[in-house]
């Protein structure tokens, strides 16, 4: 594994003008409401309040240049043996207890290198072994880091099929009423105690969208950041309950990134920016070191993975056609294949999407400032802009939806403004669109929505909804329909 060049800060770029590993485990079923929640705290990270975006983050008046920065080696192997067995999250849900609830785990959830206990849970759980001698099972980072695409498992794509929107509480207490006095029940404690201070402020206004800056902001919120101490008062203001939802980049990324966040935050050591997940009940700084370590190679196994290559057809004369539009129209932000990534910071005033998830959540001012004090702000940065980074598109095809808060459903509605469906729902089964590369979706009318429950609410992507909107990124709809049809085929093949 190489070290990256050494940097700091940014660099501007002058003037700007617009331009005008795989791993399969066969079909799998979609993973049922009450499962997803049974651990949905421990993954990465209409309600009241509003998000904690005034003045801040720093402006950002031309696009920059993110710089790369040295990062530590490790062994793949090493790695992906400790991200599916290891339990750097610290807590979880006795094991004995799990076991009642969830039943034997489907063998399409299975994957086919664990051992012990592992081997019986679906993939992104994982149990392990407390220090009060307690097996427990709890969430890894496939959690979040693992999805379904036509009927595969796919590592390191984000997991868009997750439900954030409903409440935990069922899944929290339920464990609680079955437990004697004892260590399991201790540890039954510990893990409940801090479900119920994220479950407020986790939840989403709809199925797929990701919490996981709000999740990591009131984690800190109850840390002190120089033991990383836990504290069930919070020690500095929690965010709001409005959640800026995100959508899951890809893993495969990671190797063209200097920067993990959309918004160009999480630069220097990118380990210490994975490794937050261990912040849900790791509650002193030698742990937190020793798994720190562990880290470095879980990042090795993440720059190891691949895209998955599109399964469809091919044009390959349109593909020609659409390496020429790409270049002329997409390259200077996204960069083209085989040559470095730009990495390039674009102010919001200019991309146009959503402000929202620039600032809110863990990017609020106070988390920054918490993040700099702590064990984490040791060797990384937070630093976010007013801005968005121009991602890789390597996989492109496979990652929908689009923009940093999941609003497109597919590539051709990123390209084309006018087709972006206000609401929309997915299809049964989200099955995959291969003309429009994205999810197959049906619009939704606005006033289907108001039934008295809500529930209906929970699976449209509603646009309006503020941090929800599905503006910006108008470029391509100065491209004629047949230069849209050549980039999506050339698209298919990063």
């Amino acid at each position: 594994m190489h070290e990256r060049a050494r940097g700091s800060g940014s660099r501007t770029l002058g003037a700007w003008t617009p331009p005008p590993p795989r791993r399969s485990v066969g079909s799998v079923p979609r993973l049922s409401h009450v499962g997803v929640l049974l651990c949905a705290g421990a993954c990465s990270v209409s309600l009241g309040g509003a998000p904690d975006v005034d003045d801040w983050p720093p402006p950002l008046p031309e696009p920059e240049v993110i710089p790369a920065e040295p990062q530590r080696s490790g062994d793949p192997q090493v790695g992906w043996d400790t991200l599916v067995h290891d339990g750097y999250v610290g807590c979880g849900v006795p094991a004995n207890v799990y076991w009642l609830g969830a039943g034997p785990t489907p063998p399409t959830l299975l994957l086919p290198d664990r051992r012990g206990t592992n081997a019986r849970l679906p993939f992104d759980r994982t149990a392990f072994i407390t220090s009060a001698g307690v097996e427990v099972v709890t969430a890894n980072c496939l959690f979040c880091h693992a999805g379904f695409l036509e009927n595969d498992l796919v590592v390191g794509l984000g997991a868009s099929e997750k439900d954030f929107s409903g409440t935990l509480e069922p899944a929290v207490e339920l464990p609680g009423m079955m437990l004697a006095e004892g260590a399991e029940r201790r540890e039954w404690e510990r893990w409940a105690s801090r479900m119920r201070t994220i479950q407020p402020r986790i939840r989403t206004e709809v199925t797929g969208a990701n919490p996981a800056d709000n999740l990591a902001a009131t984690l800190f919120a109850h840390r002190d950041p120089a033991t990383l101490a836990w504290s069930n008062a919070p020690l500095r203001e929690e965010p709001t309950k409005q959640v800026a939802p995100v959508d899951v980049p890809p893993w495969w990324l990671m190797k063209r990134k200097n920067a993990m966040f959309h918004n160009g935050a999480g630069r220097g050591d990118q380990v210490r920016m994975m490794m937050l997940a261990s912040n849900l009940c790791v509650d002193d700084v030698k742990t937190a070191r020793a798994i720190d370590e562990r880290f470095t190679h879980i990042r090795a196994f993440i720059l190891s993975v691949e895209p998955p290559r599109y399964p469809g057809h091919v044009d390959e004369g349109l593909v020609e056609q659409g390496r020429g539009v790409f270049q002329a129209n997409c390259a200077r932000c996204h960069g083209m294949p085989g040559e470095p990534h730009p990495n390039l910071l674009i102010p919001t005033e200019i991309v146009g999407t959503d402000p929202m998830a620039a600032g809110a959540g863990m990017f609020a001012r106070r988390f920054v400032d918490w993040f700099a004090a702590s064990f984490y702000g040791e060797r990384a940065r937070l630093e976010p802009r007013r801005g968005y980074v121009a991602p890789p598109l390597d996989g492109i095809w496979a990652s929908a939806p689009y923009l940093h808060n999941g609003s497109v459903p597919t590539l051709a509605a990123l390209l084309q403004s006018s087709r972006r469906p206000t609401r929309w729902s997915h299809l049964p089964q989200r099955r995959y669109d291969h003309d429009a590369l994205g999810w197959a979706h049906v619009e939704v009318a606005a006033d289907l929505l108001e039934e008295p429950t809500g529930q209906a609410r929970r699976h449209v992507y509603d646009a309006t909804r503020p941090g929800y909107a599905n503006t910006g990124h108008t470029f391509g709809d100065a491209l004629h329909d047949d230069e849209r049809r050549a980039l999506l085929e050339f698209l298919k093949t990063l």
